[in-house]
């Protein structure tokens, strides 16, 4: 489905609802989200007319959460210009080296500017330059970089002060979600993961177009950089059977196997 059609499905049915009235995956999520509601709450939702990370309102009573709403796979979630994110690299004091280092992986054309004439796939350009690539990620993996990217490219982006509430990945009556801090959880738990692309933690950092065919419509997209989060929905679940798997030792230690089995 179009993601602009499935957030106003999810609008639509939500706006004007009862809290008793919902559907037991949305009535999970308010109930995680909204702090004192009653059953006969109702809710008040709304698109967000700007592009930011919020795509949706949710209000009841005095209270308001803003919710990104992803589907689909492969999931871009944040598009800038190369000139922006490199800025960006150095206000955070990554080293002249490294901004170099990623450069020649985005254009990967033998310049840090783009105006090489051969171009390589990225594939290619791995064969020749993975110790390159690895020393450049466990530079891009450390915490305080880290907490910065959860806020520019998945929470709050570069044109807004608010941070989103919640992703939810999916349909109005097929989704899971994840809260605010349970994203970052999932970003923290996977710093150390291997990528043999560069990356922040399980999010992917790559030109938004490579126009290996030199296509002048699309030219203009090897100047953006586009950050993607391609296991979004297996990352949710594997967090969420995790959650379950540590909640059922908690109540009985003997319940652990069962539980794996279930999942």
């Amino acid at each position: 489905m179009d993601g602009y059609l499935n957030e106003q499905f999810i609008v639509n049915y939500l706006n004007g609802r009862k809290i008793k009235s919902l559907n037991i995956m949305c009535l999970e999520m308010i109930e995680s989200l909204f702090e004192n509601i009653k059953q006969n709450d109702k809710l008040i939702a709304w698109k967000n007319p700007f592009k930011q990370k919020t795509d949706i309102f949710i209000k009841i009573n005095d209270q308001i959460k803003r919710i990104s709403v992803k589907s689909g796979i492969k999931n871009s979630i944040h598009v800038e210009p190369i000139s922006e994110f490199i800025h960006f690299l150095i206000e955070n004091n990554i080293e002249r080296k490294y901004i170099i280092s990623y450069l020649k992986y985005h254009y990967a054309d033998g310049t840090t500017n783009g105006s090489g004439i051969k171009r390589l796939s990225v594939e290619e350009y791995k064969k020749e330059h993975q110790n390159e690539i690895d020393l450049l990620n466990k530079k891009l993996n450390n915490k305080l970089l880290i907490n910065k990217i959860i806020d520019r490219f998945i929470l709050k982006g570069n044109n807004d002060i608010h941070s989103i509430d919640a992703i939810i990945y999916g349909s109005c009556d097929d989704f899971v979600f994840i809260t605010r801090n349970e994203i970052k959880e999932i970003i923290y738990n996977k710093m150390n993961d291997y990528s043999t692309g560069v990356h922040f933690s399980t999010l992917s950092c790559q030109p938004m177009n490579r126009c290996l065919n030199y296509n002048p419509k699309y030219e203009k997209n090897r100047f953006c950089v586009q950050i993607k989060w391609y296991n979004l929905f297996d990352d949710i679940l594997e967090y969420k059977n995790n959650l379950l798997i540590k909640k059922c030792q908690n109540s009985n230690p003997s319940a652990k196997n069962v539980a794996q089995k279930n999942l």
